[in-house]
Order: C-alpha cells, then sequence, then structure tokens
C-alpha cells in the first residue's frame, strides 16, 4: 500500500518564528513556510514538516540527527553559532565537557530547538559536512 509513497515526519514546536530562525538561520537548511507550518526540505528530496502546537510538550527522544564527517568541528561551529549541547555527568551516558558522548555506538552529541526538541549531531565518517 505505501511502497511507491514519499512519506514524510513531522513534530510541533510552541513557536515557529523562532523555529523558522533556528532552522533556517542557526542550522542552514533550506526550508519554506507556508500558512504558519514550516517545511524543511533536505538532501535527497526528503522533507519534515514543523507544526505550531499552542500545548506542544518536547519530545523526550531525539527527533532529528543530522550526520556529520567530524564531530568537532561540527560542535564547535554550532556552537559558534549559539547552539547548548546537552552535557552529561551522572547515569549511564556521560558526555566530555564539550557535549560528545563516545562511549558506544555512533559518537553523537545532544542539543535542542528553541522548542525543547531533541536534535543530534552524530558522526558519520564518509558524511559532508
Amino acid at each position: 500500500m505505501f511502497k511507491n509513497t514519499t512519506p514524510f515526519s513531522s513534530f510541533s514546536v510552541n513557536d515557529i518564528p523562532k523555529a523558522k530562525e533556528f532552522y533556517g538561520g542557526v542550522l542552514g537548511l533550506d526550508l519554506s513556510e507556508s500558512n504558519g507550518i514550516i517545511t524543511l526540505h533536505l538532501a535527497g528530496g526528503g522533507k519534515i514538516i514543523i507544526y505550531p502546537k499552542p500545548n506542544h510538550v518536547p519530545a523526550t527522544f531525539t527527533l532529528l540527527n543530522f550526520p556529520v564527517s567530524r564531530i568537532e568541528e561540527a560542535v564547535k561551529e554550532l556552537a559558534a553559532r549559539g547552539v547548548r549541547f546537552e552535557i552529561y555527568t551522572d547515569g549511564p551516558i556521560k558526555t566530555e565537557p564539550s557535549g560528545i558522548f563516545r562511549g558506544g555506538g555512533p559518537v553523537i552529541a545532544w542539543f535542542k530547538d528553541p522548542a525543547g526538541n531533541f536534535l543530534s549531531v552524530l558522526e558519520e565518517p564518509a558524511a559532508s559536512q
């Protein structure tokens, strides 16, 4: 039934103008806006819809993962743009002071959008930056 469809993901935020500035300005993604809804236009033709929700509750899991070839460079560049990375010092996940986690699985660093949703950069050596 869905074999030949083009699925897309969506998630909510509590402030579309802030989301538009963050995803377009800070992260540098291509986007469009229509009727108060943002569409992120991803490499390869994919898209993600970001819609307003008055009673928005931030996701407690990672919504978007951005593969990068050199995570240290990506973290530094995003931090210079005002992105604050999550620092974990207690529990099973312990990050470096920069926010990078190297404790198993992909090398990854988590951060939040203005609505509190979790995003990440993760190192994939073949990824373009």
